[in-house]
């Protein structure tokens, strides 16, 4: 049975001084298996998310769809989808990440990038280590969530 292709774990990397950052091979490995080298790159709150662009254009398609039923949405979606920026890995397997979304949600030097199956999520280093507290803090609850959904 093959795994199907998905990211998952997390790492620690330093952006450079021009705000690029390796992009570990095991993520560029799921973008190979998707066929896709554009990076959709955008806001989420406290950090930023990279869908491959058939990710991405499935989360328009739903918003389209959807979202028109949702007008409370609009405040949303117009900080996601007008952050949006598309990316390519250069030669180096590096991400070029625009100034204007690291100044939005605070990106330093040093951050952490979690695999979140369909996205990757770049947050920085002091920002996740309040995020995974938290979390960590929180299990006992996110289990009986996940035991509701009939998972385990």
């Amino acid at each position: 049975m093959q795994i199907k292709s998905r990211f998952r774990s997390r790492s620690e990397h330093s952006l450079d001084s021009k705000g690029r950052l390796s992009f570990p091979s095991r993520f560029r490995d799921v973008l190979r298996q998707l066929e896709s080298d554009i990076l959709m790159v955008t806001n989420w709150g406290k950090h930023l998310r990279i869908y491959p662009v058939s990710e991405w254009e499935t989360l328009e398609t739903n918003l389209l769809a959807k979202g028109k039923e949702r007008p409370d949405l609009a405040p949303f979606v117009r900080l996601v989808v007008s952050g949006v920026n598309e990316c390519s890995l250069d030669k180096q397997g590096r991400l070029l990440l625009p100034q204007t979304l690291r100044n939005e949600v605070n990106l330093g030097k040093d951050v952490v990038l979690t695999g979140m199956l369909d996205w990757v999520e770049i947050w920085d280093k002091d920002a996740w280590n309040i995020e995974h507290q938290t979390a960590q803090a929180n299990f006992e609850s996110y289990q009986s969530k996940i035991s509701n959904l009939g998972m385990f």
